[in-house]
């Protein structure tokens, strides 16, 4: 798109001469012989650059610029003068100007000027999209879960989220890694600051470098203007590299670099750009076992893993897959524009008996799978995929779908119990629950067994 460009001066034979030159480097010129007119003209169709004459009757170069900074602050505008002073020069940057010119123009150094401003307004243009596109979270993600595996991760997210503390997020693959660091980043930084998502499996190796740190224009064959890194994009807000394992060893000091001085050097690039972030990592790898095999830097693990939070499998919190079934269909409904309300019984034990070596993620797509299938209002055992359906699941479930609940809630407490040595006291902490409940509950289903 051609950049549109707004000239104001009071002098015609300037202000036409002016416009014929920046149109024969092909930008699109207005023109306009008073401050008023400029305002006008602005106010009708914003411009890319402004190029405006200092001294002009009525309204002034500077009410000029006073006005681009309250009504089109993203316009740079340039202040032209045959009439220089240092004093002159400082109000007009005080005001706002992007740049002060002086009469005659030399108009080589004009152009690059103009080029240079209009190349930096595209690129800040990109950028404030990118921050948007990566800042927008799925609006229907949340921890979901009420037991007390979850109720561990809820707590460390709720005491790191206010800091800066680097945190490493833990767990197999679809346990929800993502969805942790941007509860993180929400409750600390705020929906507004940019939340940048990187996949570091899905990085080409020779693209990871440039893509994390950005490059200069001619670093290299096809780099053909200066791009932000990830990390610069993350500046203010949060970069969460996922499957931070993946992460080749040659550019694991660049990133410990960048986490101790707080900055990054582009590809090709001769200055270091300052950042400000909170890095969240995740990973489904034992980075202990990979330290000592030496495919990742003992240093930079311990940089990383400030913080651990281990996120469990589905299978160790099954209490919490009634919620999540209720949480999924209604991101699934939104999505699919259907209306399924929810699971019978039969389809709740199949779902609540798989082992789910997918986790979180394969349960949701078990669901969208059903959900496409399904002409009712209501999951049900048919609808779901056959290895869910074939083994019948664990086959230990009553029918029943209140026992069936019960029965695992018995093994979760027992559990729980298991790992605190017998001691009811703690076991109700890890819980959730007071101790007369967890002794009440204990008795009901003693009474069950006999």
């Amino acid at each position: 798109m051609t950049a549109q460009i707004l000239i104001v001066d009071d002098e015609d034979l300037f202000r036409e001469d002016l416009a014929s030159l920046l149109r024969e480097e092909g930008y699109h010129c207005r023109t306009a012989a008073t401050g008023e007119e400029g305002l006008k003209a602005a106010d009708k169709e914003e411009p890319d650059l402004v190029l405006c004459d200092l001294s002009m009757p009525g309204i002034d170069g500077v009410e000029v610029i006073h006005h681009f900074a309250v009504e089109h602050p993203e316009v740079p505008v340039f202040l032209v003068t045959a009439y220089g002073s240092l004093d002159s020069a400082v109000q007009a940057f005080r005001k706002g100007a992007a740049d002060y010119l002086l009469k005659p123009l030399q108009h080589e150094e004009l152009l690059v000027r103009v080029r240079r401003c209009l190349e930096r307004r595209l690129l800040m243009r990109e950028l404030r999209f990118l921050r948007r596109n990566v800042s927008r979270a799925d609006e229907g993600t949340r921890l979901v879960g009420d037991g007390p595996a979850m109720g561990e991760v809820k707590r460390l997210i709720h005491r790191v989220a206010k800091t800066d503390t680097t945190v490493l997020v833990t767990g197999e693959t679809g346990t929800g890694k993502e969805v942790v660091a941007r509860a993180i980043h929400e409750l600390g930084k705020g929906p507004d600051a940019p939340f940048v998502a990187v996949n570091c499996a899905a990085l080409p190796r020779e693209l990871m470098e440039s893509e994390l740190f950005g490059y200069r224009k001619g670093a290299f064959s096809g780099a053909i203007r200066d791009k932000p890194g990830m990390f610069e994009l993350a500046s203010g807000g949060t970069l969460f590299l996922d499957e931070i394992g993946e992460l080749p060893l040659e550019l694991q000091p660049k990133l410990l670099r960048a986490l101790e001085q707080s900055e990054v050097m582009p590809v090709g690039g001769t200055r270091p750009i300052r950042i400000r972030l909170r890095l969240i990592t995740a990973t489904h790898r034992n980075l202990h076992l990979e330290v000592r095999a030496e495919r990742f830097r003992q240093d930079l693990y311990y940089r990383i893993r400030v913080l651990e939070i281990p996120l469990p499998p589905l299978r160790e919190h099954r209490e919490d897959i009634p919620g999540l079934i209720e949480h999924l269909l209604a991101r699934i409904n939104a999505r699919l524009k259907k209306r399924v309300l929810g699971v019978d019984d039969p389809a709740l034990r199949a779902l609540m008996s798989a082992e789910w070596p997918g986790n979180v993620r394969e349960l949701e797509n078990a669901l969208e799978r059903a959900v496409l299938l399904t002409d009712g209002t209501c999951l049900a055992l048919e609808d779901l995929p056959q290895e869910l359906t074939g083994s019948g699941g664990s086959g230990e479930l009553s029918q029943d779908l209140r026992c069936a609940v019960r029965a695992y809630e018995g093994e979760h407490i027992r559990r729980v119990l298991e790992s605190t040595g017998g001691n009811r006291e703690e076991a109700a902490r890890l819980l959730g629950i007071n101790a007369s409940t967890l002794y009440r509950r204990l008795q009901r289903l003693d009474s069950t067994a006999d």
